[in-house]
């Protein structure tokens, strides 16, 4: 499975009123882990950026006045995020001005066309509903570590959301995979080769009493479940 978090930074909110976008940030997963491949452009709007917009990004003319136009790698993105499936937070928002992007250029085809895409938004919605949702939020709530993140930046940003939507989702939270922890996985993504001679674990010894209530549930469940109970039948 390849997917892509997705992020934009822009000259301002409204495509339908000129607003452009000057930056696009992508992440690649493949099977719920880093590739290790990313695509980062900066991108010259061809119009003013808003002050409001600067505020949040930090992203002003002078800067992008030399960075190449949307025309000029659009058929590199689309090479990059074609067949995946697109991770975006508020996908509603970015996807709406990559497509204005596109129509622009008289393309004919949309981001939606060439992608699915999964607004983790609307998922975050669904899985905390009535709570703020926003990046900071989630991250906060899946501490994950933004520390990093004083202005918006769209490759950044994706780094923070993918880490999100893996711990949102149930797999794995950090992205960063240094070499001793890389070499614990096999190739079938178990664990493998872990070692645990330097940890103190401690080691609870069950009483009597624990004991026997212990066979006294799994007798019960072995009397209740229709195939038995697993336990009994795997235990030595």
């Amino acid at each position: 499975m390849r997917q892509v978090v997705l992020d934009t930074e822009t000259t301002g909110l409204e495509p339908e009123r000129g607003h452009r976008v000057i930056e696009i940030g992508c992440i690649e997963l493949v099977n719920r882990r880093p590739s290790g491949r990313t695509w980062h452009r900066y991108l010259c709007p061809e119009r003013t950026i808003d002050d409001a917009a600067i505020e949040v990004h930090g992203l002003t003319n002078d800067f992008l006045s030399d960075k190449p136009l949307f025309a000029d790698v659009v058929e590199e993105f689309l090479s990059f995020v074609s067949g995946s499936e697109l991770l975006i937070h508020n996908a509603p928002f970015d996807v709406g001005f990559i497509n204005s992007e596109l129509v622009k250029l008289k393309r004919k085809d949309p981001l939606e066309s060439v992608c699915a895409i999964l607004d983790t938004l609307k998922l975050a919605r669904e899985k905390h509903p009535g709570q703020r949702n926003s990046l900071d939020a989630l991250c906060k709530r899946y501490s994950v570590d933004n520390s990093r993140r004083e202005l918006h930046g769209a490759l950044l940003d994706a780094e923070l959301l993918a880490e999100v939507y893996l711990a949102m989702t149930g797999g794995q939270a950090a992205l960063s995979l240094d070499e001793e922890a890389e070499h614990r996985v096999g190739q079938d993504g178990k664990a493998e080769g872990f070692d645990f001679s330097a940890l103190n674990l401690l080691v609870s010894v069950p009483s009597a009493e624990e004991l026997g209530d212990h066979e006294k549930r799994l007798a019960a469940i072995d009397k209740r479940a229709a195939d038995g109970c697993l336990w009994l039948k795997t235990e030595p």
